[in-house]
């Protein structure tokens, strides 16, 4: 197997067999893993706080009707 340097891409290699393009920039694979487990962190961040404002609201919601009540 041997690969061909994409002409303008330092880092971009043409298998020659598939065609398929490979990046040899180790540290911008890691760069986009990186920044990929940290948007997953961000989304279970980002549901967790909207669990906590709905929980919230519907403690306050208890709270008026207890209030109206007496």
């Amino acid at each position: 197997m041997s690969y061909l340097k994409v002409d303008g891409h330092p880092n971009l290699y043409r298998d020659d067999h598939t065609g398929a393009i490979i990046n040899t920039d180790n540290n911008s694979y890691h760069q986009y893993i990186q920044s990929v487990e940290k948007r997953k962190n961000m989304k279970k961040e980002i549901e967790t706080l909207k669990n906590d404002v709905s929980e919230i609201k519907s403690l306050l919601k208890e709270l008026i009707n207890e209030s109206r009540k007496n």
